[in-house]
């Protein structure tokens, strides 16, 4: 059967607690091709209404791996949060949390019982809560909505564990229900058979029983004798001799000839069907169905699948103006307000600025791993700038063996330069990085032995040229529509060519004001700048992918490029 046939009579996961499969049939239909994955399961619930306008939440039935006392526990713990172990303060997720819950939620309590396995009543702060608003908050931030993994590893016929799809899966029970069944007829064959064999020795002598009874007392050993007289097996002078002699009595005769006519039918038909593998699985079909009507439940399905979005809750984050401080180290701040000096802002010992974004309380800052993945923090949730701030790596969940390498704030639909030390490189936008998962995803391709650089704001308005400047000193100065948009990441395109073994040190989206070199000259390596715009900006440009050009020669690096100044 293919599997669009199988999705018919099985169309996702029955789980005993019941609840709501909120995946879609693709994504049901996806897991069971690969036999891997998961389904995103919520609680099931009902309102009730109450006297006077008043109602309540129930929930009746629970998702895999809930359950009543777990859901209480992670309530207790939204609405009176502990302080998390190296902080000295709840952190901003926390009390945002907080704040949410109790907004909506007065009380709740477990009235399960013999009457009900499940009932958690949930009672709204006041009855002119929304009903949708009460109930996503609890999916969102319990475990009353969840993902519950499928994996189908099985031993299959090789005896080998293996993950399988469905299919196969079912094919491979199917056929092991075949072998089964066909050594069970085979046994009961044998058995048959041998019992047939018994009885005929029987007849053979019951007609000669006086023979018998005279031959067993004047013999030594009768047993050769009975098996030459009246050509016996083994086993059946076997059983002669150890027959009790009202059992050779007539009435046992018939009995006998009635056994022996039953025997042959079954004989008959069991032989008939080993013969057959048609009627074997056919055989095995009637007893799965005959299974089916016996231990089945009564009301078909206990999990109702009903696809739908995953519960989200938007908190409630005041718009205004806020700018995001980045430390050279990692450790990241908001301070409320825009126009500070950035002179001004303190930092540990050995550690300085990195980067400064100017932005709303609403937008997003998004770092950049050392491997290409790329995280979001809420700038809502960042610390204060009262103190130090916090490593970034502490708000997201950064892989191991990798590090941050850059970060950008802004809305979602600031535009962005992204590129990599080997030259590649493409435009996305904040929104495209954006994800809800502390584990971030993954959006730039990294070839072995390079790392992305840091994201470079654009303001499409203005810059209509990328700069890229070279470690060896080379820079090339192209339009900006020779670049490639990736709003789902990836590669991009190549930005300069590169010698062997050269980096990319800087990619820049410019405006006609161009940009400033860094540079150092002399033995002394004293620090030194050149502005390139004008004729000088001119002299560099080329088209995308091309070398580029030495920059003044007298220049030594470390080499290093930004905008001018008002445009940083």
């Amino acid at each position: 059967a293919k599997l669009e046939e199988v999705l018919v009579e099985m169309p996702g996961p029955d789980y005993p607690g019941g609840g709501q499969i909120i995946s879609s049939r693709d994504d049901i239909r996806d897991v069971y091709a690969s036999g891997r994955g998961s389904i995103k399961v919520r609680a099931r619930f009902e309102f009730e209404e109450l006297a006077r306008g008043q109602w309540q939440l129930v929930a009746t039935e629970l998702p895999p791996g809930a359950s009543t006392q777990r859901v209480l526990e992670e309530i207790e713990e939204l609405t009176n949060p502990k302080i998390r172990a190296g902080k000295k303060a709840l952190s901003a997720e926390q009390q945002q949390n907080r704040q949410t819950i109790l907004a909506l939620l007065d009380t709740v309590r477990d009235e399960s019982g013999k009457d009900a396995a499940v009932r958690l009543v949930f009672e709204p702060r006041t009855s002119k809560i929304g009903r949708d608003e009460l109930t996503r908050a609890l999916l969102a931030h319990t475990s009353m909505e969840g993902s519950a993994p499928i994996n189908l590893v099985m031993i299959g016929g090789d005896g080998r564990p293996r993950c399988k799809p469905l299919t196969a899966v079912l094919l491979e029970w199917i056929e092991f229900r075949v072998a089964t069944v066909r050594r069970r007829t085979q046994h009961r064959l044998q058995k048959v058979e041998d019992r047939i064999h018994i009885l005929e020795g029987r007849q053979l002598v019951l007609l000669s029983i006086d023979r018998v009874i005279k031959l067993i007392r004047n013999s030594d050993e009768p047993k050769p004798e009975l098996m030459r007289t009246f050509k016996l097996s083994d086993r059946q002078a076997d059983d002669i001799l150890d027959l009790r002699l009202r059992q050779l009595a007539r009435l046992e005769g018939i009995k006998l000839e009635q056994e022996l006519a039953e025997l042959r039918k079954d004989q008959a038909s069991l032989s008939k069907l080993l013969g057959s593998d048609p009627a074997l699985r056919r055989l095995v079909g009637r007893e799965v169905e005959d299974d089916a009507k016996k231990y089945g439940d009564k009301d078909a399905r206990r999990t109702l699948i009903r696809p739908a979005e995953r519960a989200t809750i938007d908190a409630r984050v005041i718009d205004e103006p806020v700018t995001v401080i980045v430390s050279e180290k990692g450790f990241v701040r908001a301070r409320t307000g825009h126009g500070h000096d950035p002179e001004q802002f303190a930092f540990k010992t050995g550690d300085v600025l990195g980067a400064v974004f100017e932005c709303r309380t609403i937008d997003a800052l998004v770092a950049i791993g050392s491997n290409g993945r790329v995280y979001t923090i809420p700038v809502a949730q960042l610390p204060s700038a009262r103190g130090d701030g916090a490593p970034a790596t502490s708000l997201i969940d950064l892989e191991a063996d990798t590090r941050l390498v850059g970060y950008a704030a802004g809305a979602s639909a600031q535009p962005l330069l992204l590129a990599t030390t080997n030259g590649f490189g493409f435009a996305a936008t904040l929104g495209d990085m954006m994800s809800r998962q502390r584990a971030g995803k993954q959006f730039i391709n990294v070839d072995v032995g390079a790392e992305p650089l840091r994201p470079q704001l654009a303001d499409p308005a203005s810059d209509h040229s990328i700069a890229c400047l070279s470690e060896h000193g080379r820079v090339l100065v192209f339009d900006a529509a020779e670049l490639k948009a990736l709003s789902g990441g990836g590669r991009g395109v190549t930005l300069i060519d590169l010698d062997e073994g050269e980096k990319l040190i800087v990619a820049l989206p410019v405006s006609d004001r161009g940009a400033v070199v860094t540079a150092t000259r002399g033995s002394a390596g004293k620090p030194a700048e050149l502005r390139l715009s004008g004729t000088v900006l001119t002299s560099q440009r080329g088209h995308r992918g091309r070398k580029g050009k030495r920059i003044d020669s007298k220049l030594k690096p470390p080499f290093g490029m930004l905008k001018p100044k008002g445009e940083q």
